[in-house]
Formats: C-alpha cells, sequence, structure tokens
C-alpha cells in the first residue's frame, strides 16, 4: 500500500502532462499566441488561486476565457460591472412565489451569475467597493451568504477579473488588501506583428471551430489536491520565503531601492503562492516535483 499513492499521482502528472498539450491544442482554434496567458491561468486555476487580467481592450480577454471553460467543460458566466451593480447582481435576490394551488407566497432564492466554475469580472474596479466585496468574499471563501442563509459555490471555483490600464476616470482602485487575494496579475500584451496579421485573417472570414472537451470538474478537482501533493524540497521554500522577504523595506538584508521605493513588501500569501505555482508548473511541464526554475 505504501508504493500505491506515489504511482498514482506519478500517473495523474503524466495524465495532466498530455491534457495541457491538449488544452492548448483546442484553444489555439480560437485564439492566436498569448501562450504564456493561457500557461499562468492554468496555474493559476489548478492551485486554486484567481487571477487579475490587464489589458487595453480588444485583446481577446473575454473570448480566451469562454474558450478555456468550454474546453475544460466548467460553467461560465461574465458580470460587467458598472458604477450602479449591486451586491445582490452578483451572489443573487429573494423573490415573492406564490403557489398556484393554495395561493400562499413564500420566499425563493434565485441564484446570480457568480454561481459558475469560471466568473469573468469584466472592469471590476469600475464599481463600488461595498459590491466588489461581494465577489471578494465569495473568492475567499468559496461560499455566499444571502438573507441568512449560506449557499456553497461548486467547486473548481475560479475568478479571472480585469482591468483596463488606460481609462481610470470614474473607477474605484482595487486596495491592497483586496489584489492580495488575486494569485497572479496578469498582463495581456498586443500581438506580435505576425500574430496579428493572423488574427485578421482568420476573424474576417467565416470561421466554424469545433472544441473538443479535454478535461471537466471533477478532474480538474482532482488534479487540484494532486497539486498540493506535490513534494517540494526545504531548499525551494527557503528560496521563495527569501524572495518574498527581499520586497519588505523593513528587512535588515532589504537592498536600497526596495527600501527607497516600496512602502510595504509581499506578504506570506506571497511564498505560498510562488510554490503552489511552482508545483503546478512542475506538474504541467510532467516533472513529479518543482526547482528553482518554475520560481524563477
Amino acid at each position: 500500500m505504501a508504493t500505491a499513492e506515489p504511482q498514482t499521482d506519478i500517473a495523474a502528472v503524466e495524465e495532466l502532462h498530455t491534457a495541457y498539450a491538449a488544452i492548448l491544442k483546442e484553444i489555439r482554434k480560437v485564439i492566436i499566441g498569448q501562450d504564456a496567458v493561457i500557461e499562468q491561468l492554468l496555474i493559476s486555476l489548478l492551485s486554486s488561486g484567481h487571477c487579475l487580467l490587464v489589458g487595453v481592450p480588444g485583446l481577446a480577454k473575454t473570448l480566451l476565457i469562454s474558450t478555456l471553460a468550454q474546453v475544460l467543460d466548467l460553467k461560465f458566466n461574465r458580470i460587467q460591472f458598472t458604477p450602479d451593480l449591486m451586491p445582490s447582481d452578483i451572489t443573487g435576490t429573494e423573490i415573492i412565489e406564490e403557489e398556484q394551488t393554495g395561493g400562499r407566497r413564500h420566499f425563493r432564492f434565485v441564484k446570480g451569475p457568480v454561481f459558475a466554475n469560471i466568473i469573468l469580472a469584466d472592469e471590476i474596479n469600475r464599481t463600488p467597493p461595498k459590491t466588489q466585496a461581494a465577489l471578494l468574499q465569495a473568492m475567499q471563501e468559496h461560499e455566499v451568504t444571502a438573507s441568512g442563509q449560506t449557499f456553497t459555490l461548486d467547486e473548481p471555483f475560479f475568478v479571472l477579473a480585469t482591468q483596463n490600464p488606460i481609462e481610470q476616470e470614474g473607477t474605484y482602485p482595487l486596495p491592497e488588501a483586496q489584489l492580495d487575494r488575486f494569485m497572479f496579475n496578469v498582463f495581456v500584451d498586443y500581438p506580435t506583428d505576425e500574430q496579428e496579421r493572423e488574427i485578421v485573417k482568420t476573424t474576417t472570414t467565416v470561421q466554424v471551430h469545433q472544441l473538443n472537451k479535454v478535461l471537466n470538474a471533477e478532474r480538474i478537482v482532482g488534479f487540484q489536491q494532486l497539486v498540493r501533493r506535490v513534494p517540494v524540497s526545504d531548499h525551494l521554500v527557503e528560496y521563495a520565503v527569501d524572495l518574498v522577504r527581499a520586497t519588505r523595506p523593513h528587512e535588515a538584508d532589504a537592498v536600497d531601492f526596495v527600501r527607497n521605493w516600496v512602502n510595504w513588501g509581499a506578504g506570506p500569501r506571497a511564498s505560498q503562492y510562488l510554490i503552489l505555482a511552482a508545483k503546478t508548473r512542475a506538474i504541467l511541464d510532467g516533472r513529479p516535483t518543482p526547482g528553482p526554475e518554475d520560481i524563477r
């Protein structure tokens, strides 16, 4: 029995490595380029984290995320954040229903768009902090409380929030404490010259893409648990912690530019995310344990 679990985990690592190649193949049917972004999204999803996407409009962020959800066979919802968006527009609300037979009235909770596996919170900084907090609470606790009842969200639960770096007028910037809940801050850049020509060619003609489903919710939850079981050396943990502590200006060995330009360094959550991301990156690459190159 002692060797059964490692053999099972090694087989799961090989399965995920194969699935990763298949996922990239399917997404490339629709999305041209952005391989680094796709890798970061998958690492965050398998690490049970969340992502903040920063990029100008028109870079196919919504299309990428909806395509990823389709390939992974996960339920996807998009929430457009606006100044008048209310917390109940995200979590859900109670309505009064009347029975057809007895005429009795009762309340029924109608679930909001947050009840999905992948949530695209589009332009999250355009809504007031009270509404932002409703989503951020769900991100942290994976549950929603409404009218005195607690509803558990389906797993996996993965939030991708977007911000437009150009238009800042009339926005509500996320405070540092809320930004800390996101595992990655992913910058979506412009395509290369060759990629942009290919994008124009493929999107200005009739295109029908048949996407195959590679994974499902159950397998993804299993892979999330696999990430937690991946062994990691004490040396690598020390390396990750040293990197994070080096960002704190009050540390004795902090370098000059950190002391001069950084107000607050990264917290322990950053060390945790570095190790989880290193584990996930390793098994996506087909390796059973991570090394320093997975953190660099």
